[in-house]
């Protein structure tokens, strides 16, 4: 049998777990989800799941008459019954709340997500007339504000690889497992430096998806678009020294074509590369907080200020709206034309 790619094999664990998490919210949500498989990727419908089981959890514990039955039972007629200051209500309890004993909090960012969940669920019943009114849309959606993009600069990347490659200033016990490593780590840090893709694209690359003649590699975007990502020379050396490497490993069923393997030779997790970086990087710079998203901004400013075209810029990073790369990336767009301003000259200038 064909061994499933890893962006199939997410696609399964999520409907697995969808389907775990529908049994916590109200019958009529089958419909609902169903309804939306279409047009959303299972990532998205899970998201969905949990916010709108926190949504339900609250209307259970804080309204007296849903109170009395289980969130299951609940009719689709509770959409009408729920106001806009209900759901008011409900955003200002996500700032900070308990279950089970652990506390949660939700900055701006968690609150519009969750709003936006409900808004999908209400959306879809509302435009096929099954409910009357739509109070989410009533509701106005917090104010999100924007954060200093961090970023690696050139001195830090060129110091961050050279800390992967040597490994000195790591802790003796890192050391130990660090000759066994490094290649694939070197491999990893320089190919998201260099190109830019998400951790989940990184993490779900086959051996076969790597094309050295034309220096690309072929990676599945977060909406489930197939694409040629390409690579400098750069990348490609520090891809073929781990290649060496990955052909002697003998990775468990189910893992022989992932590219990136863990020490336990099964494919590389999201969670593993997250905390690889977190470690190398530590080693560069304490004052910022690298993650691999970092990485990709740290790309994303280098070719930026490389080229000015922000379109390349949101075509390589897999924006659907280049408004998406243009917020990010406005402070560079400033700098540039300030730099404009200083450049053209009106009168020579008098000795």
């Amino acid at each position: 049998m064909k061994e499933k790619a890893y962006h199939e094999k997410v696609t399964i664990t999520n409907a697995v777990r969808l389907r775990d998490q529908m049994k916590f919210l109200p019958r009529f949500c089958r419909e609902y989800f169903l309804g939306i498989e279409p047009s959303t990727s299972s990532r998205t419908r899970l998201a969905y799941a949990y916010d709108l089981g926190i949504f339900f959890e609250f209307i259970h514990d804080n309204n007296p008459v849903y109170h009395k039955m289980t969130v299951q039972e609940y009719p689709l007629q509770i959409l009408d019954d729920i106001t806009a200051l209900d759901i008011e209500e409900f955003m200002s309890y996500l700032k900070y709340y308990e279950k089970n004993g652990v506390e949660h909090t939700n900055d701006e960012r968690g609150i519009a997500r969750k709003l936006a969940s409900v808004r999908s669920l209400y959306n879809y019943y509302y435009k096929k007339e099954m409910i009357e009114k739509n109070p989410p849309a009533l509701v106005t959606t917090p104010k999100i504000h924007e954060k200093t993009i961090t970023r690696l600069d050139i001195d830090e990347v060129a110091m961050l690889l050279d800390q992967v490659e040597s490994g000195e200033k790591l802790t003796p016990r890192q050391q130990m497992y660090h000759e066994q490593t490094k290649r694939r780590d070197l491999a990893i840090m320089t190919l998201m430096l260099g190109t830019g893709i998400r951790v989940s694209e990184c993490v779900g690359i086959d051996i076969d998806d790597l094309d050295f003649k034309n220096n690309g590699v072929k990676i599945h975007r977060k909406g489930g678009a197939e694409v040629i990502v390409y690579f400098s020379d750069e990348v490609a050396i520090a891809l073929l020294d781990y290649l060496e490497e990955r052909e002697l490993i003998e990775a468990v069923e189910g893992h022989t074509n992932a590219l990136f393997l863990s020490m336990q030779k099964k494919r590389i997790q999201v969670r593993s590369i997250e905390n690889l970086v977190k470690k190398y990087s530590k080693l560069v710079t304490t004052v910022k907080n690298i993650t691999p998203h970092k990485l990709r901004s740290t790309y994303g400013t280098a070719l930026y200020q490389e080229t000015g075209d922000i379109y390349l810029v949101a075509d390589v990073l897999g924006h659907k709206d280049v408004n998406t790369t243009r917020k990010h990336y406005a402070a560079q767009a400033d700098e540039r034309r300030r730099m404009a301003g200083k450049i053209v000259q009106l009168r020579d200038k008098e000795d």
